[in-house]
């Protein structure tokens, strides 16, 4: 059975851009065009009433920023996956959209059909970061919060299965699924998780794992 297109929100004050990332998205049988917004606070607005599955936020914007369009959202309790589209590659930004509960990072200099490939994979529950981006958060991550390595983190069992889950992108419904138990529990070993490695976003435990499992490898 194919499953619904995804309801899409853009939210990007770039009206050439914008409106070449909504063909893209029309053009797409896993995808719903259902709204656009040119600036922060009408992208809030929107995504308040509209409740789409996912949302394409810029960063930088001329009213407010992405970021705070993004904490604005989470306060509202707006559920959607919210994707970060921007120009920016700098590491701060990187962790800052990721630290307020961004589910991706995406650069707009991708080939449009990367785009979509990762917007694919977004609607599936997994976390999206452009390929080049992820050594640049882990040297983050190295250079100033100092995580704590795996083998000193004292994981329990379920917690360890949680975090292989987390590496491979899964979102917390779909690790719910794949381990049979309820998303809230999830929620809680994923907060349990995030507190012994010393990081504070599912991106930054998936990006850390992946690479201390890398590290480990004769």
């Amino acid at each position: 059975m194919t499953p619904d297109p995804q309801s899409i929100l853009v939210v990007d004050d770039h009206p050439l851009f914008r409106k070449g990332v909504i063909q893209l998205i029309e053009a797409a049988p896993e995808f719903r065009f259902v709204g656009e917004a040119a600036n922060g606070k009408d992208g809030i607005a929107l995504a308040i009433r509209l409740q789409p599955d996912m949302i394409l936020l810029d960063l930088n914007m001329k009213d407010m920023s992405g970021i705070d369009v993004l904490k604005s959202l989470k306060d509202a309790g707006v559920d959607s996956r919210i994707i970060m589209l921007t120009v920016s590659d700098q590491a701060e930004d990187l962790v800052a959209a990721l630290r307020a509960g961004a589910d991706g990072y995406l650069l707009k200099d991708m080939e449009p059909e990367e785009l979509m490939q990762q917007l694919v994979e977004a609607a599936r529950g997994k976390v999206t970061i452009s390929a080049r981006l992820t050594q640049l958060l882990v040297t983050s991550l190295r250079d100033k919060d100092k995580p704590t390595p795996l083998v000193e983190a004292g994981l329990t069992e379920q917690e360890g299965r949680i975090l292989e889950q987390l590496a491979a992108g899964k979102s917390n419904k779909l690790i719910a699924r794949e381990l049979g138990i309820a998303e809230g529990t999830v929620k809680v070993h994923v907060k349990h998780v995030l507190k012994k490695l010393n990081l504070r976003s599912r991106v930054e435990a998936a990006v850390w794992a992946d690479r201390c499992r890398r590290s480990s490898k004769p």
